[in-house]
């Protein structure tokens, strides 16, 4: 027998919320414990937080284009186009949108206090973070879209669009550990 969720959907989202919330502000605190205890021990844990910010967001970025995917299919209306609807938004909001932030923060601090953003492939490098950035906007946009019924684009146009940043991926990965230029 399985135990399936029950209730309110809005509140078990509530929940998560102040979950998600609570568990970055006591990272956040540790972090800035840390930098004030021992400030050169800041740059491999920043790293280490930048990486698996940038995971979170790649998975997010690689999920919620099939997700539009199979959106396209339901009847807008149905139980199941709400129940894309749903799980769209909280992607969006609770792992996607927060795992961009803290990627181009922590990002942004190695380039500055490492780099001194100095380099062709870190300029590179941030030009497809910036490419990915605007990825990003034109999925929430569709999240929008989606959420309204008023997605114009084909379940081949999100399968497409699927692949976009697994290839900005590549690029930057390629970039920050080859460093070609």
């Amino acid at each position: 027998m399985t135990n399936l969720p029950t209730g309110n959907p809005a509140a078990s989202g509530g929940r998560a919320a102040i979950r998600a919330v609570v568990a970055i502000a006591i990272v956040a605190a540790a972090l800035l414990l840390m930098f004030h205890v021992n400030p050169g021990t800041a740059y491999p844990w920043i790293k280490a937080i930048h990486v698996i910010a940038v995971i979170a967001w790649m998975a997010g970025m690689l999920y919620l284009p099939r997700l539009f995917v199979y959106h396209c299919a339901a009847e807008p209306g149905s139980v199941q186009s709400e129940t894309f609807k749903v799980m769209e938004q909280r992607l969006l909001r609770f792992i996607i949108d927060p795992a961009m932030a803290v990627t181009w923060i922590m990002g942004l601090w190695m380039a500055w206090k490492i780099f001194g953003f100095s380099g062709g492939w870190l300029h590179a490098k941030l030009l497809a973070v910036v490419l990915l950035s605007a990825v990003h906007g034109h999925f929430a946009k569709a999240v929008r879209l989606f959420a309204a019924d008023k997605n114009t684009k084909s379940a081949r146009y999100w399968r497409i669009m699927n692949e976009v940043p697994a290839v900005l991926m590549v690029v930057i990965v390629i970039l920050v550990i080859v460093k070609p230029f």
